[in-house]
């Protein structure tokens, strides 16, 4: 077979690891309602016929979301905003293996293993929707493939350095922990990379000289980086004790912190790499990831190449992925008030780096092990292809109470069970959201109360209970009447209105296990 037959195998890798994305019109993500209102509010903030102009404001700020919400809002110009990001979750999914294969390739390493990273491009942080910092991984593997390559390119180290440093501030733009991340992987990289000229190099300067480029290229992420501390750390802090979504004292305050014991995180490590399904079939994909690389390790250590590298050079892979294990064990899994499930969201890195550290094997079974790759992208393709359009029809109870929304809603989110009988994730929680955004409304709940959005209130925001997760604390005297909407799931509307269902809410539309009620 050729090199040919090669590359259209791991395309159809490719096509086949984004494919569950595509077969279901609603995706299983907590957080994706609430991203999608926001860019829909982003991209209409001027249109008369919703509540956008008069309810938000751009927040003209360096903040880490804006490549996410403004990249997904400049498509929405060209196509459909549930199509454009459906493009950029797509573009997500394939880049995870294609940057690794960049790596890869920069460290002179054959570039099969990339694709076993497609299994691991859906996982916990995909579940929760945490797509800014998942559009952020990628990039931050391109960054050292970048970095490698402006250090041992004596041709182009110009044109690598410039690449890294848009690669770098564009990782900046979407997600702050990718950018901690390259903070110690850059250094370690630097550390252990021999470039052409050091065999004859004499002095520190001359160590120096060839490595300008590559340090060259981080410095304006360094520099955006530096700014948006300085303005982050320059405002005042909401000290609340105890409430959600506030800190509960100085940024690193013991109080502030939350932390996970070391035995949680180990127990962890594996298990949120696959967690979306509840009948755990997604684990699949991810043993068959397990089987393939063991085979790969032995191969390896039985009938393995030399790669000609000196020991240093061959730890710059193993290494990154102890920095990755280190964040995900050290880090606090909360800092209140400014990032949450910190340490988590690094088993993922951790575990694409890890399959990208496998011994090099001999030349004649590297076909069979990307064919073995292969294989389990359609295995995921089948998995989660199954799950994702079982979860869509679970979840077409949405598609039913829109059509019963008016234009320009004023939505309460009263979710009383935001669970899921196919998804293990809570996520029904954020399903005001859609049906806001389908009308040009608005929500109880919404992420512009947050710092890092690109949108605030132009005023004051609209009354509601502490936390989303608490529909419990709902005072309709206090809070109710400047809604026209409520949206309740979990239980029936008379337990929560009473009297008042009658009088002067009514039942306009009930699918599945949610309710519409609206003001008569």
């Amino acid at each position: 077979m050729s090199a040919r037959t090669d590359r259209l195998v791991y395309a159809a890798a490719l096509v086949l690891g984004a494919l569950p994305l595509w077969v279901s019109s609603h995706l299983p993500m907590v957080d994706l309602p609430q991203h999608l209102h926001l860019i829909s509010v982003l991209h209409r903030l001027d249109d008369p016929t919703t509540l956008y102009p008069r309810l938000f404001a751009a927040r003209h700020e360096l903040t880490p979301y804006l490549g996410y919400y403004y990249l997904v809002s400049l498509l929405q110009w060209l196509l459909p905003l549930e199509l454009a990001n459906r493009l950029f979750l797509s573009a997500y999914v394939v880049g995870l293996p294609l940057s690794l294969a960049f790596l890869l390739r920069s460290l002179g390493r054959p570039t099969w293993p990339s694709l076993l990273a497609l299994p691991l491009a859906y996982g916990d942080s995909f579940g929760w929707g945490f797509v800014n910092f998942l559009a952020a991984l990628p990039l931050a593997l391109l960054c050292c493939g970048l970095f490698v390559r402006a250090l041992t390119d004596t041709t182009r180290r110009r044109a690598w350095a410039a690449g890294l440093a848009v690669c770098l501030t564009a990782v900046l733009l979407f997600h702050v922990q990718a950018f901690a991340f390259l903070g110690l992987a850059l250094p370690w990289l630097l550390l252990t990379t021999r470039v052409p000229e050091d065999g004859g190099a004499k002095g520190f300067s001359a160590l120096l000289r060839p490595r300008l480029a590559a340090l060259a290229g981080v410095v304006p992420g360094v520099g955006l980086f530096l700014a948006w501390v300085v303005l982050r750390l320059g405002q005042p802090s909401q000290v609340e004790a105890g409430a959600p979504w506030r800190a509960w004292g100085p940024m690193l305050s013991p109080q502030n912190l939350a932390w996970k014991s070391f035995a949680q995180n180990r127990a962890e490590l594996l298990e949120v790499l696959a967690n979306l399904l509840r009948d755990g079939s997604d684990r699949w994909p991810l043993y068959a990831v397990g089987a393939v690389a063991a085979c790969a390790l032995v191969l390896g250590v039985v009938r393995g190449e030399s790669s000609g590298e000196g020991l240093v050079a061959r730890l710059r892979l193993p290494g990154l992925v102890v920095i990755a294990l280190g964040l995900f064990f050290l880090l606090p899994f909360d800092i209140r008030g400014y990032i949450y499930y910190l340490n988590t969201r690094y088993a993922q890195l951790a575990a694409v780096l890890a399959v990208a550290s496998l011994p090099l094997t001999h030349v004649a079974v590297r076909r069979p092990l990307l064919w073995a790759s292969a294989a389990c992208a359609l295995l995921l393709a089948l998995v989660l292809g199954r799950g994702f359009r079982d979860f869509s029809r679970e979840a077409s109870e949405w598609d039913a109470l829109v059509e019963a929304t008016a234009p320009r809603p004023r939505v309460m989110g009263l979710i009383f069970d935001s669970t899921s009988r196919v998804v293990r994730h809570p996520v029904f929680l954020h399903g005001a959201a859609e049906l806001a955004r389908a009308r040009g409304g608005s929500t109880n709940f919404s992420f512009a109360l947050t710092p890092h959005s690109p949108l605030r209130y132009s005023g004051t925001p609209p009354p509601t209970f502490p936390s989303e997760w608490r529909p419990d604390a709902f005072d309709y005297a206090a809070q109710g009447p400047a809604y026209d909407h409520f949206l309740v799931r979990g239980t029936h509307p008379s337990r929560i209105f009473g009297a008042r269902l009658q009088q002067e809410l009514a039942i306009a539309a009930q699918a599945g296990d949610s309710w519409l009620v609206r003001r008569r």
